[in-house]
C-alpha cells in the first residue's frame, strides 16, 4: 500500500469518525432524520471530504439501507435505537463507521454493548492471514454470550477504491468459510446485534441507488440526471435527496431510470422477527503483523 493510499485512508477514517460522532450528538427526541443526515453529510464535505454512500438512519427493527429523502418528516422518539452509519472518502479511499445510541431511555444498553464489545473483541482477532470465520466466530460468541443473536445475514467487508464491498466479506457468525484477511487491506467490520430472530429481510425499497449500465433511452432530462449521477457519484451509492440537488423533477427521473434499468434501489433490510437491532463498526488497514483502525 502506497503513502498517497495509505494518506487517504487515514484522512477518511479520521473525517467519519468526526462525523459519526456529531451525528450521535444530533440524535434527540422530536428531531428530524432529515436534518441528521444533512448535517453529518455537510461536514464531511466542509472537512474536505465527500460522503461514501448517503448517512444510513437505523431506527429500532431497521438494520441498514434506510435514508430519507428530501421530503421526509420523521422525527426520533423518546425510546428509539438508533444506528448512524456513515461513510466518508477521501479520492475514492473510504472510511465507514457506525455505532448504535438509544433515544432518552435506557432500556437497550445492554443490547448496544453487545455489538460494542462483540467489535472490540473483532478488532483483537482481526490480522493478515486470519480467516473471516474466526472472525464471526469471535463475533457470534461475544453477542450470543450477553444473551442475543448476531444477524446472520449482515456481513463486514474489505474496501477498495470507489468500492465499498470489494470482495472478501466479514461475517457476524463462524460460516465455516477459510477466506482470509491479508496485507494491504482495508476491511470494515460491522457487528450487529438483536433481540429478533438473529436475521434481516428485504423490506420497501428505498431511497438509497447504485449506477447499473448504461442503455440507450428517449428520455433526454433522465439521461442527463444519469450523467451528471455517474459524474458526481460515480461507483459509489447516491441517494434522491443528492439528485434534488440536481433537478428539481429527480424523484420522477429516477423512476424512469429506474424501469430502463439504469440504476437499482437498494432494499431496506429490516430484523425478520422486528427485533430491535445495534450496530457497531470501524473501518481497519492492515499492516503485516498490525492493525490500524482509522475510524
Amino acid at each position: 500500500m502506497n503513502e498517497h493510499v495509505l494518506r487517504s485512508l487515514r484522512l477518511a477514517g479520521v473525517i467519519a469518525r468526526e462525523a459519526r460522532e456529531y451525528g450521535m450528538g444530533l440524535v434527540g427526541e422530536g428531531v428530524r432524520y432529515l436534518d441528521v443526515v444533512v448535517e453529518i453529510e455537510s461536514l464531511i464535505i466542509r472537512r474536505g471530504a465527500r460522503p461514501a454512500f448517503p448517512v444510513n438512519i437505523g431506527v429500532n427493527e431497521v438494520a441498514a439501507h434506510f435514508t430519507p429523502n428530501h421530503e421526509d418528516t420523521q422525527r426520533f422518539a423518546k425510546g428509539d435505537v438508533v444506528k448512524v452509519d456513515v461513510g466518508a472518502h477521501v479520492d475514492g479511499y473510504v472510511g465507514d463507521t457506525a455505532a448504535t445510541i438509544e433515544v432518552g431511555t435506557r432500556n437497550w444498553q445492554e443490547l448496544i454493548s453487545a455489538s460494542n464489545d462483540a467489535l472490540r473483541i473483532a478488532l483483537e482477532v482481526v490480522g493478515d492471514g486470519v480467516p473471516v470465520n474466526t472472525i464471526g466466530g469471535a463475533i457470534e460468541r461475544t453477542i450470543k454470550e450477553r444473551g442475543f443473536r448476531p444477524v446472520v445475514n449482515l456481513t463486514g467487508h474489505s474496501m477498495n477504491q470507489y468500492n465499498l464491498h470489494a470482495g472478501l466479506t466479514v461475517p457476524n457468525i463462524d460460516d465455516g468459510l477459510s477466506a482470509r484477511v491479508r496485507d494491504g487491506m482495508a476491511v470494515a467490520i460491522e457487528p450487529f446485534a438483536t433481540n429478533g430472530a438473529g436475521q434481516v429481510v428485504n423490506g420497501k425499497l428505498g431511497n438509497i441507488y447504485r449506477v447499473v449500465a448504461e442503455r440507450p433511452m428517449r428520455d433526454q432530462k433522465a439521461l442527463e440526471l444519469f450523467s451528471r449521477i455517474q459524474a458526481d457519484f460515480g461507483t459509489l451509492p447516491f441517494c434522491e435527496r443528492w439528485c434534488v440537488a440536481i433537478d428539481k423533477n429527480a424523484p420522477s427521473l429516477i423512476r424512469t431510470l429506474l424501469r430502463h434499468g439504469l440504476i437499482s434501489s437498494y432494499p431496506v433490510l429490516r430484523e425478520i422477527k422486528k427485533g430491535i437491532v445495534s450496530q457497531a463498526e470501524h473501518t481497519v488497514v492492515v499492516h503485516g503483523s498490525t492493525v490500524e483502525i482509522t475510524t
